[in-house]
């Protein structure tokens, strides 16, 4: 079981002050702060979603994000200091996104944390915002180098060995568009925002409530990159199979785009199983690569999955069965860790500062990446590329 440390005000004052670092995170859609020391404890955080304005236009507007990153940055930054005890003199660093993620959502973090170290004085750590998902495990529990890494998001998803905080070896990544963008575009087509269950929850969130009730069997949609045997992921061909359903559904029913069909569980079911099987297929392929290479210890090997589709109960149990059969240790933080949050871009800010990596003056220039996924290393070994007889029961 996970236990995540909070230390309360008065205890962190008994006790002494080791190095503090001020984490931002604007990649989105959450502008999240989070100051926490070296040992990982969190002193104080804050979050601001922009969920429920992008629910109301069906989906993330750009231009949206940016206004309201703007609005509330001061605001969540000033929020997790009080909260915290600390003060800015304090700080022994700030760290804050940088890449990837919206380029405009990223300039204002980026903005008001370089105003900010150029205020106090103090150093700045720019964070790789899949190396922060990939790390915050180790903020809950020990877990050592190398692990094999799955981010599955709204905006990502790739598969990866951890070799240390800075050194990941890429096996793996979408195609084409993102698990959690694909579950979204298809509840929006669904309209779910009409479903009387899902009105105030993301489109991801609207398939798994939905598809609890549904019998997946009903459609039966054809998986993914059946006939390509690498570690990488595609999801919009299974969007326009589910699109091409939907369509004939409404047909079939007499009705317009935009009404509730009376199948939207089962649709929700098999949209959401294909999604899973999927992505443990791949996950199966990239274990059983890391294994033929010898790139995993022998010694409790470990896959931790992060990102906001992580969430997913469904995709979890799916995935428990893949390293149930090949005798992986499975490793997802609480939900609240999955999604974006300031609190695993300051601990990722704890990691660097502890080995003195990607620290930089308060006076040097930073920019943002947008598209910054090659940050992390392709596989030197080939593309994994593996034929597997199953597919771990799926």
């Amino acid at each position: 079981m996970f236990r995540v440390k909070i230390l309360s005000k008065c205890a962190f004052r008994r006790k002494i002050r080791s190095r503090l670092v001020l984490g931002i995170e604007t990649s989105c859609d959450e502008t999240g702060a989070a100051v926490m020391d070296e040992t990982g404890l969190i002193l104080g955080e804050s979050l601001h979603s922009q969920k429920e304005v992008h629910l109301k236009t069906g989906g993330i507007i750009p231009t949206v994000a940016q206004r309201l990153h703007r609005e509330n940055i001061g605001r969540v930054v000033q929020e997790a200091m009080e909260r915290s005890g600390v003060t800015q003199s304090q700080l022994s660093a700030v760290a804050t996104t940088v890449k990837p993620g919206l380029a405009l959502s990223l300039g204002i973090g980026l903005d008001f944390s370089l105003n900010f170290v150029k205020l106090h004085q103090k150093p700045f750590i720019p964070i790789h915002h899949m190396e922060a998902h990939a790390l915050t495990v180790r903020m809950l529990q020990p877990v050592v180098f190398p692990f094999l890494v799955l981010l599955v998001s709204g905006g990502h998803s790739l598969l990866a060995l951890a070799r240390g905080i800075d050194d990941f070896l890429l096996l793996g990544q979408t195609l084409d568009e993102a698990p959690g963008d694909t579950m979204d575009k298809v509840a929006r087509r669904l309209s779910l925002i009409k479903h009387p269950k899902c009105s105030m929850i993301s489109g991801g969130q609207a398939i798994e409530l939905l598809a609890q009730d549904g019998d997946r069997l009903k459609f039966l949609f054809k998986p993914p990159m059946g006939a390509h045997y690498d570690c990488n992921f595609s999801f919009a061909g299974l969007r326009n199979q589910v699109t091409m359903s939907i369509q004939k559904k409404e047909e079939e029913e007499g009705v317009e785009q935009g009404t509730l069909l009376s199948c939207v569980n089962d649709i929700a079911a098999a949209t959401q199983h294909t999604v899973a099987s999927h992505i443990a297929k791949r996950t199966h392929r990239a274990i059983l690569f890391c294994k033929a290479k010898g790139l995993l210890p022998s010694c409790n090997p470990t896959l931790v999955v992060s990102g906001g589709v992580a969430s997913n109960q469904y995709i979890r149990k799916t995935l428990k069965i893949v390293t149930d059969n090949t005798g992986l240790h499975l490793l997802c933080p609480p939900s609240k860790f999955c999604t974006d949050n300031g609190v695993m871009i300051a601990w990722n800010g704890v990691e660097r500062l502890r080995e003195g990596k990607g620290i930089l003056s308060h006076t040097e220039e930073v920019n943002y990446e947008p598209k910054a996924l090659s940050g992390l290393t392709r596989s030197e070994t080939s593309t994994p590329h593996l034929t597997i007889g199953g597919s771990a029961g799926m």
